[in-house]
């Protein structure tokens, strides 16, 4: 498959506010980047960066209707929170508008913000990418930066526990594969140090 972006970025631009168009950029950005230090094909790493919240400014009941008509596994979670919803209709609308069938890269823009266990390197880079782009400006943003360039199972650890952390702080609920991420990474992480 060609990864053609041209096309993309035009059509992005028109259905984006110039915010969330220079964030997409941001993210694609950094997916390349991340790709070429972990072995993964760059171009495809920034196409899908560069489409991953191509749904987020939809309005939410056509978000929701993509959701329900995309037959994706979505957990009970999900359907109650409406800021997840955009991944998932995403994923969905690029295989339907763009006839995208190349799976890594419907889950890498289905799971990259709830995240779930046993993630392609694929899917860890767009979630990583979209958590330490450019313009990001959390507390602990350089922190996560460094994390990623380090080792990517130690930075996917982090990001899960940000994620998990900030999601209480708001009183939100959290999924069920955010919580299986979660404990992948961490049973990762302990059977390394046991290698050690």
């Amino acid at each position: 498959m060609l990864y053609d972006t041209g096309e993309k970025k035009k059509y992005l631009k028109e259905i984006l506010s110039q915010k969330r168009y220079q964030h997409s950029l941001n993210v694609a950005a950094e997916c390349r980047k991340l790709a070429l230090k972990y072995g993964e094909d760059p171009d495809k790493a920034y196409f899908a960066g560069l489409l991953h919240d191509i749904c987020k400014e939809m309005p939410g009941e056509e978000q929701k209707a993509l959701v329900l008509e995309s037959g994706f596994a979505v957990c009970r979670e999900e359907l109650e929170t409406r800021s997840l919803w955009h991944g998932i209709a995403g994923a969905y609308f690029i295989k339907k508008k763009f006839g995208v069938e190349d799976i890594d890269i419907l889950n890498a823009v289905r799971f990259h913000t709830v995240g779930r266990a046993g993630m392609s390197l694929l899917e860890e880079i767009v979630y990583l990418g979209d958590l330490v782009s450019a313009e990001r400006d959390y507390k602990d943003v350089d922190k996560m930066r460094r994390s990623v360039y380090t080792s990517i199972d130690g930075a996917m650890l982090e990001a899960f526990e940000f994620s998990i952390k900030s999601v209480i702080k708001k009183g939100g609920v959290i999924p069920i594969c955010t919580v299986e991420g979660y404990n992948f990474y961490r049973r990762l992480q302990k059977k390394e140090k046991t290698k050690k």
